[in-house]
């Protein structure tokens, strides 16, 4: 099965897209009415690290297979599917703010790491935005090991700079 025989899958059968994406903003929600002003403790932010994980990791595929798209294969914004491109993002935001409302998104366990992830993302889709662009074109005998670790390099060094940058 492709990603695009998986999307189709998804666009036939919306119901079980919308129950997952309707079901986590309602989960955070549910979660704050119970563990009022507890968010903190124990039990509660593990239960918003795992909620938060759950919606932001198709929330933040669906951004970046939107950009990609949009950059990369032309597609005109009309062409937008509402399921798998505008629903993951609007959940995400939705929870998160529903999240923000009872605890310190600092104090969740793992969520840098989400920030993390979306800074790698945004750095590959840049340099490779960069490279589309400028039409560089090299013949060359470098095997393809070495130009992955050049790769892999510039995305540590943007990791690097990016951290460096927001701690001062």
């Amino acid at each position: 099965m492709t990603l695009q025989e998986f999307f189709d899958l998804l666009a036939d059968n919306p119901s079980y897209i919308l129950f997952y994406f309707f079901l986590m903003p309602f989960c955070a929600l549910l979660a704050g009415i119970l563990g009022k002003n507890e968010g903190t403790l124990s039990p509660w932010k593990y239960l918003y690290s795992a909620i938060l994980y759950l919606v932001c990791i198709p929330g933040i595929f669906a951004i970046t297979l939107s950009i990609y798209y949009f950059l990369f294969e032309r597609i005109p914004i009309l062409q937008t599917n509402v399921y798998t491109q505008i629903l993951p993002i609007i959940s995400m935001m939705l929870t998160i703010f529903i999240v923000k409302k009872n605890v310190q998104l600092d104090e969740i366990p793992g969520f840098d790491k989400l920030s993390g992830l979306i800074m790698i993302i945004a750095s590959a889709l840049a340099i490779m935005w960069f490279i589309d662009k400028t039409r560089i074109w090299v013949v060359s005998y470098l095997p393809f090991q070495y130009v992955f670790l050049i790769f892999a390099g510039l995305l540590i060094a943007i990791r690097l700079g990016w951290s460096r940058m927001v701690k001062d």
